[in-house]
């Protein structure tokens, strides 16, 4: 348990026995899931839940704005609807933005940027990236996020349009319309340890990366049916 919890210190209980119970098998040890809740309660080391909000998102623009696609849409395969959203880290030397857009059907993060602003440039890299993970290029996927400017810029419209992705978007500022995204923005921060202030930029890109690399290819999803995003999203094992 203690290699799991180096690795990915701030994941749940039922996610920390999902990882050691092989490896309590082998060595014989009759240890459910229950007796695991109660020693991790006993001992402290239980997650709760950090609840808290930063506006990072500027939807009053005359900006064209698109509708809502994937309202009570049913989503079947990777590549299929890609959701995004940007969220702030602290630092000594003033906030990081972290942009990230993640394939919904597979939970994987195929594209991220780190910046000291939320500028359009670094919205255009994080999709860069995605592109170049695309498994079928030439499938159309919907992109879908909130109203922010940047969404709305000439230039990240453009570039959805050349890749053949379609822009949705939240209609009524409701965060839960774009509800994926802002779990994974809690997710990354408060299980990685970003949730707090950090040095400098270069700090927030490194921890970015590694968190990005663990929660896709070591961290069970329960959504997935405790599977790797990665699994899934690369077809080595369905979401169900």
């Amino acid at each position: 348990m203690d290699r799991e919890r180096k690795q990915l210190p701030r994941i749940g209980t039922r996610k920390v026995y999902y990882l050691i119970k092989e490896d309590l098998q082998k060595n014989g040890l009759k240890f459910g899931r229950d007796k695991l809740f109660g020693l991790m309660r006993h001992y402290g080391l239980q997650i709760n839940p950090r609840r808290r909000y930063t506006q990072t998102t500027m939807s009053k623009h005359w900006l064209r704005k698109w509708p809502n696609q994937i309202k009570g849409k049913t989503i079947n395969h990777q590549d299929e609807v890609w959701v995004s959203d940007i969220t702030y880290i602290k630092t000594e030397q003033g906030n990081c933005y972290l942009n990230m857009i993640t394939d919904a059907y597979s939970r994987k993060i195929i594209g991220y940027a780190v910046e000291d602003n939320m500028e359009t440039e670094s919205m255009i890299e994080a999709l860069k990236m995605a592109v170049t993970q695309r498994n079928n290029p030439s499938m159309s996927t919907i992109h879908h996020s909130d109203r922010g400017l940047q969404y709305c810029s000439k230039e990240y419209v453009l570039m959805t349009a050349k890749n053949n992705i379609q822009l949705s978007m939240t209609e009524n500022g409701d965060p839960y319309e774009n509800a994926l995204a802002e779990r994974m923005n809690r997710t990354i921060k408060e299980e990685f340890g970003m949730d707090r202030k950090l040095k400098s930029k270069e700090q927030v890109k490194q921890l970015v990366q590694e968190s990005v690399f663990l929660y896709n290819n070591k961290r069970p999803h329960l959504a997935l049916q405790m599977k790797t995003p990665d699994q899934v999203y690369n077809k080595k094992i369905p979401a169900t």
